[in-house]
Formats: structure tokens, sequence, C-alpha cells
């Protein structure tokens, strides 16, 4: 797109690309579709929330398509650092659960935002988080990402790669949720590119998610796993949970803007379980080398090998 996008055209191409992903997702698993829940935000707007459970390879996924608007209290504002309590917002928001430990849990949203001074902006990312981590395939998805960031400025991926460190990040824990990936916010029309620049950008990010995380659906699911793998996904689940509910935006946005509590927390795992202070794993097991892929800074695009 050439010329400047407008608000509808952006919705738009959104909607369509919750369909695209679902009809990829659903054709990888094999064993379920996803059912639509459409619902109004009584301030403005409304959406489209598809979730998925019980399939063959995901246990729960939800890709949701939202398109809001309206004010927000002058204390939510603040707290979001809007310059404005009006606001128009649009995007895509995705979690996948698998039921394998093997197969990575991944995160992407894409989204838009008017404020009601007329500042425009676009904002996103993509992060994997592995139950076990495997060193060749979090190489591939950087790679695939820093392919998307350098077609349009060849700062972004390491800006990003950074930000999402920094944001998907536990510090209670001291540990990053997972792998990391890339993460932007408040790419803003006339400061950081035009509109048809920026949304290009996010429509060039949303395209990897499909066709990569499918792939690895198709590679990871059929992988043996026992108790063992299990009560180690279980724990890992509960670390996820952590992050969203006391740290991620999207998640305070959609609550402190009246949003729809069943969409917004459809990111949450399935199954997961607190235990009282656990055991570390053993030194040198596969839960103790995943632990050690967990910290910022990782350089997953370089040519040689980063030990855990």
């Amino acid at each position: 797109m050439t010329s400047s996008p407008s608000r509808a055209d952006i919705t738009a191409w959104l909607q369509d690309f919750q369909l695209r992903l679902c009809q990829q997702l659903e054709t990888a698993d094999g064993g379920a579709r996803f059912g639509q829940d459409d619902w109004l935000r009584p301030g403005g707007g409304g959406g489209h929330s598809r979730v998925l459970e019980h399939g063959r390879i995901l246990e729960k996924g939800g890709v949701g398509f939202s398109a809001v608007e309206g004010e927000m209290s002058e204390a939510a504002a603040r707290q979001l650092h809007m310059p404005d309590p009006h606001f128009y917002a649009t995007g895509v928001s995705v979690v996948l659960h698998p039921r394998s430990p093997r197969v990575p849990i991944i995160h992407m949203n894409v989204r838009y935002f008017e404020a009601g001074n007329g500042e425009a902006w676009f904002g996103g990312g993509i992060d994997l988080t592995p139950i076990y981590v495997d060193e060749a395939q979090a190489r591939r998805f950087h790679q695939q990402l820093k392919a998307a960031c350098d077609k349009h400025n060849p700062t972004y991926y390491a800006r990003f790669h950074k930000w999402a460190d920094d944001y998907f990040y536990l510090p209670h824990r001291q540990e990053t949720r997972g792998v990391g990936g890339i993460f932007f916010d408040r790419l803003t029309v006339g400061k950081d590119g035009t509109a048809a620049e920026l949304f290009s950008f996010m429509q060039d990010v949303a395209e990897v998610f499909g066709p990569f995380y499918t792939q690895l659906m198709l590679e990871n699911h059929a992988l043996p796993f026992g108790e063992r793998e299990e009560a180690w996904q279980t724990l890992r689940r509960n670390r996820y949970a952590e992050f969203n509910l006391a740290f991620d935006r999207g998640t305070r946005f959609g609550l402190e803007t009246g949003g729809r509590t069943e969409s917004i927390l459809m990111s949450l795992p399935p199954r997961c379980g607190w235990s009282y202070n656990p055991a570390p794993p053993a030194p040198g097991s596969p839960e103790a080398t995943t632990l050690g892929w967990l910290r910022k800074g990782v350089d997953w695009v370089g040519t040689t090998s980063t030990s855990a």
C-alpha cells in the first residue's frame, strides 16, 4: 500500500488476518476448529474472539480481533501514558498453548492506536516460550524476525529484540519468559515513519507468525515425552500466567478500558500449577539447560553458539 492507510483500511486488514491465521492453525492442528464469540464493548466497538480447545496439537489457542473506541478514565489514561482519554484501538492478539511440552508456547500481538489529540501509532511483537529450549529452533525464529525487521529498517531488530528481553521479563524470578523475540510500541506516525511505512512493517511482522509456527507444530508435536516433562510444562506455564497477570500491558489496557474479561484472559494456559519451593533442576539436566537460556542479551542471530 503506497497511499496513506485509513483507520478502516487497517481495521479491515487485521480482521482478515485473524481469519487467515485461524485457517492456517486449524489445518496444522488437524483435530479441532476455532469457535467464534462476537462481543460488543459498552463504551464503543467490539470484537471477535476465536478460541480453539482440545485440538490434536493445540490444547488451547486464542486469536482475538478487536476494534474499540471511547473514553477512558483520567486515571487510566495517566497509567497507560495516553496523551488523551479519547481513543480508538484495533488489533489482533494470539496466544497458543500446545498439548506437548515439546512444542513451544507462542504469543503475538499487532495493534494500531489513535488518541483523541490526533496522535496515531503502531505496536506489536512476537515472542516464543519453549518448555524445553531447542537452540536451533530459537535461532531460526530470531533469524526470521530479523529478516522481517531488516526489510524496513536495519536498526529495528537489535532495538526490538532488546525491548522484548526487557519487556518479557519476570523480575521476581530474574528470568525471561522464554527466548524472547521482538517487541515494539508507539511507533508514531510522522515521527517514526509514514502511516503506510509503519503499517507495512506491522503486516510483515504478523505474516511471519503462521508459516513459522505451523512448521514448528508439525516438527515437534510427535516427539516423545513423559510425566517428568509434563511436570516441567506445568511449572513453566505458571510463569506464563504470572507474567500475563502481573506485568502485561495489553491485559492491563483491556481491564482498565472496560474490555471483555473472557477475551482479555483467553491468553492464560488451560492447566498450570504452583508447588511450594520446588527443588531446582539437577545440574546438566534438560530443565537446567533451559533455565540457562532464560536470560537477557542472548545473541540468537550470531554465527556461533552462545552456550547456556
